[in-house]
């Protein structure tokens, strides 16, 4: 009796140890977690806290003020600048969303030959270094002897959305539930009814959070944008660049503030749509 008493002891004791190893290793992972959060977005915060700042410089503090705001609005190269940006990124996502939502289309439903190549080719944007898409975007356009312009950049953001659009519309295609239309077709509509009718309000959510992400992506880009502009397509990255390698300024961090808020915003907007239903049965038929 004794012997089974102290294995007992003995076990207790090895199941409290453990206990307190496992509450000490999620400790350590939960602030490995917390530490890794600080690390990379409390420079966002001082950023945005201090673009609120009334000093010309950005390492000290003298007090609120919406100062640099109002200099950023009235700099005509800077609004000339995110004009060339907005233009670019919509047309952009424009034209990628229904590039890319025909593709996710095609590679979903049907079956034809060189399909995994296609696959492949679609996912490449994505898979390999923004680098050497601009150099090969550029080398394209410089064998092809087309003059760099607002119109390569065009091209090139085109050419590397449709990827990202043909992703999010695939992922809505996956869950898609084929006998909607087949109900469609029984109530009499035909093949483009049932699309615009049925097809297309069930894929929405995806194809808003597919152009979404693409005009996200499309703002924020430099360094294919950097490869393929010319002369007078100086986009909102670009021409914070130029500005950074002058020196740091609080218009920096005014317009930076805004980049960074506009993009959270249509990133969780984009989140948001790819996540929401598509409606009941009974609303679209």
């Amino acid at each position: 009796m004794t012997s089974m008493a102290a294995r007992n002891t003995r076990a207790m004791g090895v199941a409290r140890r453990g206990t307190l190893l496992g509450r000490l290793v999620r400790l350590g992972i939960g602030s490995s977690g917390i530490l890794g959060y600080v690390f990379l977005y409390a420079p966002i915060v001082i950023l945005i806290i201090f673009s609120f700042n009334s000093s010309r410089f950005v390492s000290t503090w003298e007090g609120f003020s919406l100062r640099w705001y109002g200099e950023l609005f009235r700099d005509a190269a800077m609004m000339a600048a995110l004009k060339n940006s907005l233009i670019v990124a919509v047309v952009s996502t424009l034209i990628s969303t229904l590039f890319g939502t025909m593709a996710a289309l095609v590679m979903e439903r049907y079956q034809f030959g060189g399909k995994l190549a296609m696959d492949a080719l679609l996912y490449l944007p994505i898979i390999i270094p923004e680098i050497a898409m601009a150099v090969m975007l550029l080398l394209f356009f410089v064998l092809a002897r087309v003059n760099l312009s607002l119109g390569t950049v065009i091209i090139a953001h085109v050419a590397f959305n449709i990827s990202f659009v043909t992703v999010v519309v695939r992922a809505r295609l996956v869950g898609f539930d084929r006998r909607l239309e087949e109900a469609a077709q029984d109530l009499g509509a035909n093949e483009l009814q049932t699309f615009w009718h049925v097809t297309l309000p069930l894929l929405m959510p995806g194809i808003l959070g597919g152009a979404l992400l693409a005009f996200t992506l499309s703002l924020d880009d430099f360094v294919v944008t950097f490869f393929t502009a010319g002369v007078g397509a100086t986009t909102l990255p670009l021409r914070i660049y130029s500005m950074v390698k002058l020196g740091i300024t609080p218009e920096i961090n005014a317009i930076s503030t805004i980049l960074v808020l506009a993009s959270m915003t249509l990133l969780f907007l984009s989140v948001f749509l790819q996540r929401k239903g598509g409606g009941s049965a009974a609303d679209i038929l």
